[in-house]
């Protein structure tokens, strides 16, 4: 039986340098690790990312999700316009406040919200419209803001995998309601683990700095019933560090998008939208042919690979109908993105040769049968 490739190259490398180790030590040596100075900075800073909006710091991507939908007042009886075809955590955390998803489809080039789709989809108890800004390129938000203008509905981004992308020189985070963002490891920039949400109302920036942190902004002196999703000062101090190399980052990413892009022939590569910035958490490409014989074939030429996502949100066990089948969604392109894409290395730690063997691997695995 062969072993693994003498030379694999990782789909991804979580950057955890002597600078993030160092603001962590410093974190921990200070005592104060929750909630404290650091994540103060961190929030801060990172509003220089999204127009300067208000952000509030929690220990989630999904935390963020979740508690923007609170904060909003969301629950049983509501609606939230949700695309299928994304992470789970978008549709979970619909359904953690007791609202429910309302799955319609993607555009075949983004891979985000469809807003005719979208459109069609309102009815009277839609509340909101959650766009993803899925791979890192932005959904078609000058389009989902006009209807959710038009019908008086709340927006909430989920920009998990997007820090600094943007559309029209508006950066995502910075055109609905509220902004999500990740810092899972293995996002464009991590704490570790962590959240951020933006937003330009600061009256809900406080209630969601209140139901982060048990309904209270004093101790002892709780306004609203709340839950414990705050980010500690290790998180923060990591995070900071990584949002001060975010942009050279991003550009190395984008510059690796732009080889591949050049090189390779054998599979679908990903175009992107008039006026967006694609900032290419995923370098996601289509497979004509058979997909599962390309991604063997990648592996044995020792280049890491991902299908994000198989399985659509409303295919899953938790939102299928009592029946036991996936309701009545009609998604045609969110069903042919599941079955032909694969995402392949893009990270900024890629060297020229291992670019020249990914493209080269696309190419040969292209055509596997």
């Amino acid at each position: 039986m062969a072993g693994p490739h003498p030379e694999f190259i990782p789909p991804a490398r979580p950057i955890i340098g002597d600078a993030e180790i160092e603001a962590a030590v410093r974190v921990l040596r200070s005592g104060r690790v929750v909630q404290g100075p650091e994540v103060a900075a961190f929030e801060e800073e990172f509003g220089e990312l999204v127009a300067g909006r208000h952000c509030v710091a929690v220990n989630s991507g999904t935390s963020a999700l979740q508690l923007t939908l609170m904060a909003l007042g969301f629950g049983p009886g509501d609606e939230v316009i949700v695309p299928s075809f994304s992470f789970a955590a978008s549709a979970n955390a619909v359904r953690l406040v007791g609202a429910e998803p309302v799955f319609v489809d993607i555009e075949a080039g983004s891979f985000c919200l469809d807003p005719e789709a979208v459109a069609a989809a309102v009815t009277p108890r839609t509340v909101a419209i959650m766009p993803v800004h899925l791979y890192g390129h932005p959904a078609a938000m000058d389009r989902i803001m006009a209807i959710a203008e038009r019908h008086g509905l709340a927006v909430v981004e989920d920009a998990a995998q997007a820090h600094g992308a943007a559309l029209n020189g508006t950066p995502v985070g910075a055109f609905g309601t509220a902004g999500c963002f990740s810092f899972y490891p293995t996002k464009n920039m991590h704490a570790l683990e962590g959240g951020m949400v933006s937003t330009g109302d600061a009256e809900l920036a406080r209630t969601l700095r209140l139901l982060r942190n048990q309904g209270m902004e004093q101790r002892y002196a709780n306004e609203i019933v709340g839950a414990n999703m705050r980010m500690t000062d290790v998180a923060a101090a990591i995070g900071r560090v990584q949002l001060g190399q975010l942009g050279e980052w991003t550009e190395q990413r984008r510059a690796n998008a732009k080889f591949l892009d050049s090189k390779i022939t054998g599979m679908v590569t990903p175009p992107v939208a008039d006026a967006a910035r694609h900032v290419y958490h995923q370098y996601t490409v289509r497979v004509q042919g058979d997909r599962d014989a390309a991604q063997q074939r990648l592996t044995e030429l020792g280049i890491g690979n991902a299908v994000y996502y198989p399985t659509p949100i409303h295919r899953l066990k938790p939102y299928l109908s009592e029946d036991g089948k996936p309701g009545p969604w009609d998604l045609p392109e969110t069903e042919r993105a599941a079955a032909e894409v694969v995402s392949l290395p893009v990270h900024p730690s890629l060297t020229e040769a291992e670019l020249e063997r990914i493209a080269e691997g696309a190419n040969l695995a292209g055509g596997a049968r």
